[in-house]
């Protein structure tokens, strides 16, 4: 007998859960958390290299939809290009690392952006808890190790408390004076159970940055301008992280006095601009420098009196009252003591600023500059910048970074490694916008370039973005090359190849009775060859070596769009940056191809 077996009713479909509403916390892993967390705050670009602490941060990475991984070649290209891409767009550049000497990779790149003022957030792993102190493998105190060289590092014990770290390491980050912040996670804190909600609550006692100056100072400062008969306005790289300068010019027109900008302010006010005189310090302008030691009042804004602007602080500018506004308190009246201190942001001081003129204006100040203009005018046009063709006919660099600079033209985005050629690229390209101009400034390290370029494009591609770098920085952080092409991030390369540590050997010649030790890179006999190398790499290369196809090199370059382009400029390795005022001399001394002018004689002003 076939039994039958009644066929069951069927069970009826359970209700949706209902989503969890706005904030509520939904249980996660730590290493979820961080990445949700990112998520929020609007993190679109890291720059990183897996390793077995970090490595449980990689997995929920692999499924978000908002933030791309850029696998770099050695965590030094990770914390450059973040920071890249952080002056390229003014957002917070995010970098990433796994434990012990991954971190460690991180120390140059955070000391730079701590030097430079550069946002970007460092995230590593650790070692388990249980494990911190035991010298256990890869592991680092990166907490203590970069405590000197970030605003700001945590160590995350609590999964819980991820969220909160990274919505603080943001925000310190981006405001106030910016700068780098660390967050160190254990790999057992990456792979707890914990909850995520959004947004958490912030505490950060003590943390107020002043941004609105006071206004009895700002007075004070706008009557000494309206008064002054030799004013300068002394621009730094504050102006442009504030967003600034279009206050900027609407005060120097205001007033008509001279701008001058700092190596990390170029493109802070437009070099076309006829009150523009040019960079101030050891390579500047022979017109910023002269303006600067013979001025009767430095406005300095967002800037820190650095000692490459300086020179010798005992004879900078003897005669000047100062007026210092910076957001750092802790730079006013650091190196030279301010007459009137101003704490606050730029753009704010700046407005400010431009209401008070103004108002003394109104009241019937009144600002004759015609005889500082003449002096102004005098000086450049006797002292413009300029250089001479290479005797022997090799290619002559400053010709070559002039080209480049003509040719991609005043929307491109030039970054430098540190040397001669950054120096010929600050003054032979011409700026006339903020946040095209990518350099390492205050802590001068070598093979910046290509992974600054390489940040700089993610975060801008529809710029053109060159690298204008050196034989010797190029060969610190080329492999980053490989990263690009693979990446698809087609930013050029100019390698200023004169076959030598340029500047070094610039010092040994003039310093060191001609006495060239360990400054020959054999680059100009093609070790390595340049041109091979970049195609290794997936790049194409391009070699030029006279001044007739220059133009038709570069002009190969930016018509390739698809990949990376390497141009091996092979160029005399004897070519010098001038104007120059030694390290230790006073910007009195200021020498000009090779000799130290008198160019203050008592009567001029």
């Amino acid at each position: 007998m076939t039994t039958v077996t009644p066929r069951e009713a069927p069970v009826p479909a359970s209700p949706p859960k209902p989503a969890p509403p706005a904030g509520a916390p939904v249980r996660v892993t730590g290493a979820q958390s961080l990445v949700r967390a990112l998520e929020a705050v609007g993190c679109d670009a890291v720059f990183g290299i897996p390793g077995g602490a970090i490595l449980p941060a990689y997995d929920p990475l692999l499924d978000s939809e908002s933030v791309r991984h850029v696998l770099v070649r050695h965590e030094q290209g990770a914390g450059h290009a973040a920071a890249g891409y952080a002056q390229a767009t003014g957002k917070v550049g995010v970098c990433m690392a796994t434990s012990g000497p991954g971190a460690t990779n991180l120390v140059t790149p955070l000391a730079d952006a701590h030097m430079d003022s550069v946002p970007m957030v460092a995230i590593t792993g650790q070692v388990a808890r249980p494990m911190i102190g035991t010298d256990g493998f890869q592991e680092a105190d990166i907490s203590g190790i970069t405590m000197p060289i970030t605003k700001h590092n945590m160590l995350v014990t609590d999964p819980a408390k991820i969220p909160q770290a990274i919505a603080e390491a943001f925000h310190l980050a981006a405001t106030g004076r910016p700068g780098p912040v660390l967050v160190d996670i254990p790999k057992d804190v990456l792979q707890a159970q914990t909850s995520f909600a959004w947004p958490p609550e912030m505490h950060l006692p003590g943390y107020r940055p002043t941004t609105r100056p006071h206004g009895k100072q700002v007075r004070e400062a706008a009557r000494l301008i309206t008064s002054a008969h030799r004013p300068v306005l002394y621009v730094g790289g504050g102006v442009i992280k504030s967003g600034a300068t279009a206050v900027l010019r609407e005060l120097a027109e205001l007033t008509g006095a001279p701008v001058v900008t700092t190596l990390m302010a170029r493109g802070a006010f437009p070099d076309s601009h006829p009150q523009h005189v040019g960079m101030p310090g050891m390579h500047g302008t022979v017109a910023a420098v002269a303006a600067m030691q013979k001025s009767d009042l430095l406005v300095a804004l967002g800037a820190r009196f650095d000692d490459r602007v300086t020179g010798q602080l005992s004879t900078f500018a003897h005669d000047a009252a100062i007026v210092h506004a910076d957001i750092d308190p802790a730079e006013i009246s650091k190196n030279r003591r301010a007459d009137v201190p101003i704490v606050g942001d730029c753009t704010e001081v700046i407005g400010e600023l431009i209401a008070a003129v103004q108002a003394e204006l109104d009241d019937g100040a009144r600002i004759d500059l015609q005889e500082w203009w003449s002096q102004l005018s005098n000086w450049c046009e006797t002292f413009p910048l300029g250089y001479e063709s290479p005797s022997d006919g090799s290619l002559s660099p400053e010709y070559v970074i002039e080209r480049i600079g003509a040719l991609a033209g005043p929307d491109a985005v030039y970054t430098a490694g540190v040397g001669q050629h950054q120096m010929w690229a600050a003054q032979f390209i011409r700026y006339e916008h903020p946040r095209t101009w990518i350099n390492s400034g205050g802590l001068g390290t070598m093979g910046f370039a290509v992974p600054a370029a390489m940040g700089a494009k993610l975060g801008r591609p529809d710029a053109t973005v060159w690298a204008i770098d050196g034989d010797g920085c190029f060969q610190m952080t080329n492999q980053e090359l490989a990263t690009c092409a693979i990446e698809k991030i087609p930013i050029k390369v100019a390698v200023i190849n004169n076959g030598n540590l340029g500047m070094v050997r610039q010092w040994q010649n003039l310093f060191y009775s001609e006495r060239y030790s360990q400054t020959d890179l054999g680059t100009h006999t093609r070790i390595p060859d340049f041109v091979m190398l970049a195609e290794s790499l997936g790049c194409t290369g391009l070699r030029c070596e006279t001044a007739s196809e220059v133009d038709a090199v570069i002009g190969q370059a930016m018509a390739i769009e698809d990949r990376p382009v390497v141009i091996d400029f092979v160029v005399g390795k004897d070519a010098q940056v001038w104007p120059m005022v030694a390290a230790g001399t006073g910007n009195d001394q200021i020498m000009a191809a090779r000799g130290i002018r008198p160019l203050f004689e008592e009567d001029e002003t």
